[in-house]
């Protein structure tokens, strides 16, 4: 009896034992055949800012003062145009009177646009606006040089990494 408890025993350790070490394979990714990994911290030794030269297209403006010459209403040629048609009308006798009012609103109307006359000059703001290659620096990156584990090492990085980096270190096998 000793011994068949004795075997139990045994086979209960070792099935114990090696579900252990299955589990531990498993967490680690050995039993995959993934590599382990493990995060270190690497001191930045410095960085150096990384610009590149970006042409930028830019809207330039300009205002300019134009004189632009006055203009007529109008208004002098149409009351010149009545009151010379109504002259022309009592002119006119007969047959003739269809004539000397159509030579009476033409008349008017010429004398009227001269009465008027134009108005002064005005002074207007032109705005001429052209579009305008710009060379800007724009931050790419950074250089940088850290040291792990007594060698330096260099790389490009997006972003300031600060004083320390992080790495994610895979052990050769």
């Amino acid at each position: 009896m000793f011994l068949s408890e004795l075997k139990i025993m045994t086979n209960f350790v070792s099935t114990r034992l090696l579900s252990t070490v299955l589990a531990a394979a498993l967490l680690s990714g050995l039993f995959l055949g993934l590599p382990a990994q493990a995060q270190e911290v690497g001191n930045v030794i410095s960085r150096t800012a990384v610009y590149q030269q970006v042409s930028v297209p830019r809207q330039v403006c300009t205002q300019t003062q134009i004189n632009v010459p006055g203009q007529t209403s109008g208004a002098g040629a149409a009351m010149g145009a009545i009151a010379g048609g109504a002259i022309g009308n009592a002119i006119g006798k007969g047959e003739g009177r269809a004539i000397a009012t159509m030579i009476g609103v033409i008349g008017g109307a010429i004398a009227g646009d001269k009465v008027e006359g134009p108005q002064a000059a005005q002074t207007q703001t032109q705005q001429t606006c052209t579009t305008q290659q710009v060379f800007e620096n724009r931050l790419t990156g950074y250089n940088v040089v850290y040291e792990f584990a007594g060698k330096q090492y260099n790389v490009q990085l997006p972003k300031d990494p600060g004083p320390t980096i992080k790495l994610q270190i895979t052990p050769v096998l």
